[in-house]
């Protein structure tokens, strides 16, 4: 099966339509990440195939929760995943990734060049050295296999408008962790995710401050 099929499958599973330029600027971001994966060491995974189904598809199925229009920063995503498929997808929402390794971020910029991905923004940083001020805060911000909840707020919850979500993604659900969420914040809400290709346990997790509505 073509990296074409292969991504045609994923999309229709996942009930994401797209239009056929942001599937060719998904393609050439794998191929992108290929070639540079054997310098800059973005990812363990080294088949495009893998990189298709474990990186791009997995991002992929969370941009049906994310509203129209919404700004949205990336904490710590590495060769840009979750940010840059679903800055493609979504042409309507802004992206902000913070990375602080410069070499990954230095992908992530050049990727922003060559797929012309206007919504997507990269900054060079640790994300608890961002000081944002209240026009920059966001609607929500997402991490991939960050670590713990309770350092995935303390990291990057001060990035976050008042009624803002924090996203995070995980594996299997969290049980321990989401006991361990710190005084002030909450679960919202979860949901399990489908992504093809994909064996084992994905889950969704919403949080939010205790002051903010359901």
């Amino acid at each position: 099966m073509t990296l074409h099929t292969e991504l045609e499958t994923g999309l229709a599973e996942l009930d994401l339509a797209l239009a056929p330029s942001a599937r060719e600027r998904l393609l050439r971001y794998i191929a992108l990440m290929a070639k540079w994966n054997a310098v800059y060491n973005l990812t363990a995974i080294r088949e495009e195939s893998r990189m298709l189904t474990h990186h791009l598809l997995d991002a992929l199925s969370v941009a049906r929760f994310i509203p129209d229009g919404a700004r949205l920063a990336d904490i710590g995503s590495g060769g840009g995943v979750p940010g840059i498929p679903l800055a493609i997808a979504r042409a309507d929402i802004e992206v902000l990734s913070i990375e602080p390794n410069s070499k990954k971020a230095s992908f992530q910029q050049q990727a922003r060049i060559d797929l012309a991905i206007d919504n997507f923004e990269v900054q060079t940083a640790r994300a608890e050295q961002v000081k944002p001020d209240a026009s920059q805060l966001r609607d929500f911000v997402i991490s991939r296999a960050f670590g713990d909840l309770a350092d995935f707020i303390k990291v990057a919850g001060h990035l976050l408008k008042p009624d803002g979500r924090m996203l995070a993604m995980k594996g299997v659900y969290p049980d321990e962790e989401v006991r361990a969420i710190p005084a002030g914040w909450k679960l919202s809400r979860s949901e399990e995710l489908k992504v093809p290709g994909v064996d084992g346990a994905r889950h969704l997790l919403w949080l939010a401050r205790e002051a903010a509505t359901a």
